[in-house]
């Protein structure tokens, strides 16, 4: 038997009862990002808070395809467990699923009661552990887009865009959006209460972005991953499919996961904007211009925590406002890293380096910790790019492949030792195993371009 409730799980219960919610949906995020979880019903919430909910940890290394990857700590180790545990500080209500509570969990290993080596949620925990030892608070704000798409049997994937309109970027209502689908999303997750400001119909047919407000790091990685999490969710229970994949048709533009972060001066609610300095350089404190610098450092490696699939790639390339060269501007949008005009509380940089397939655990730890190492370097970033960048003259390529980003990171030793050696060689090993898959893997487009002439 467990021990009996403490008085705040009792009150948790108490109000969940009260709301008419019957079951706790314990979620935590894989290493692509994709959620995990179990459906526990209300009176056994004791128990897996106590006790802990028992999963395999080979469910790290599992595939989108159910392949087990062969990760060190799995396969070899005979399949172990990971414990999981409900984080009741994070419950909320499922709009959408009547009786329905979510809540994010903590995963520990139960052979030593650490936290998981491949946990994203932890690995961010310990980078910001770093940044609390030089006093700084990092703060993010997260900008995601993605696909909304419509069953099509004559279509190869099955799947086709929600809308064909054209010229519809910055839009609302109706006219890109026959289905009010936006208004819809947004009034949802308004009431699942994980910061969403607003959104709008972006560049391509059936593509959306919806933007969250700006938090402590680890709070803006929750509701970043549960907000990936419902829109999925929502778009299924419309017979829909919504994608966060980097670039899912040829005849479009790709999706970006865009981070703005700021660094607040010390743990204090409300302290000063450590970016802030309107007699430095650009308006911009040297805390501020030794990150960029860091971001710039490391870029090639921060590419693979960033860039994480095989087709994230395939969003690069000139004129397609997905950076790809290694640069920063002023307010401009075609430097990988650019800084909005605003400073004072508003200073800050926003990283466009991300695809909206990224983990958004790992982008947002990732992202700090360059940062983090700029800081500590104390090296000041080059001339911030002018005009129209993608000029290959001016500036650094980042990785154009997966298996170059990987190769990247392994390389960094400065970032891997932040990040933690552990994780960083799942990691690799988990990733390597979808470039090797993929290698082998024969194309439409292979048989498209051989088949007839060979």
């Amino acid at each position: 038997m467990s021990a009996a409730p403490t008085s705040s799980l009792r009150q948790h219960m108490q109000r969940l009862a009260a709301e008419g919610i019957d079951v706790v949906r314990v979620t935590y995020p894989d290493l692509i990002g994709s959620d995990r979880a179990r459906d526990v019903l209300l009176d056994h919430l004791p128990s897996a808070c106590d006790h802990g909910l028992a999963f395999c940890r080979a469910v790290y290394h599992t595939s989108p395809q159910g392949d087990v990857v062969p990760v060190s700590g799995g396969l070899d180790a005979g399949l172990p467990d990971i414990t999981v545990r409900p984080d009741l500080d994070t419950l909320v209500p499922l709009p959408w699923e009547p009786g329905v509570a979510s809540c994010l969990a903590d995963v520990t290993d139960p052979a030593t009661g650490l936290a998981a080596t491949e946990s994203p949620r932890d690995l961010l925990r310990t980078v910001l552990d770093r940044c609390a030892e030089h006093g700084l608070r990092p703060v993010v704000g997260p900008e995601l887009e993605y696909f909304l798409c419509d069953e099509d049997p004559a279509s190869p994937s099955g799947w086709k865009r929600y809308s064909g309109a054209t010229g519809t970027v910055y839009t609302a209502g109706l006219r890109a959006d026959g289905d009010n689908h936006l208004l819809r999303t947004l009034r949802l997750l308004r009431d699942m209460n994980i910061g969403v400001t607003n959104g709008n119909h972006e560049f391509d047919g059936g593509q959306f972005e919806i933007n969250l407000t700006h938090s402590e790091a680890l709070s803006a990685a929750d509701r970043a991953f549960r907000f990936k999490s419902a829109i999925k969710e929502l778009a299924r229970k419309e017979g829909r499919l919504a994608t966060f994949m980097a670039k899912p048709f040829m005849d479009a533009g790709g999706s970006g996961f865009h981070l703005h972060l700021s660094c607040d001066s010390s743990d204090e609610e409300g302290a000063g904007n450590a970016f802030d300095d309107p007699a430095g350089p650009y308006g911009l404190s040297a805390t501020a211009r030794h990150a960029v610098a860091g971001i710039l450092a490391h870029a090639p490696a921060l590419a693979a925590l960033a860039n994480p699939t095989v087709n994230s790639y395939k969003r690069f390339g000139p004129d397609t406002l997905a950076p790809w060269l290694i640069d920063w501007g002023l307010d401009n949008r075609s430097a990988m890293v650019r800084i909005p005009p605003e400073r004072g509380s508003g200073a800050r940089f926003e990283l466009r380096l991300g695809d909206a397939g990224a983990n958004p655990y790992l982008l947002i730890a990732g992202t700090i910790a360059a940062a983090l190492l700029g800081v500590l370097a104390g090296e000041e970033p080059p001339a911030p790019l002018e005009g129209y960048g993608y000029d290959t003259a001016r500036a650094a390529v980042l990785p154009m492949s997966l298996p170059a980003a990987l190769d990247a990171l392994e390389a960094d030793t400065e970032l891997t030792e932040v990040l933690g050696k552990g994780f960083t060689a799942s990691f690799l090993s988990y990733k390597r195993n979808e470039v090797e898959r993929f290698q082998r893997h024969v194309t439409d487009w292979e048989f498209t371009e051989y088949a007839y002439h060979l």
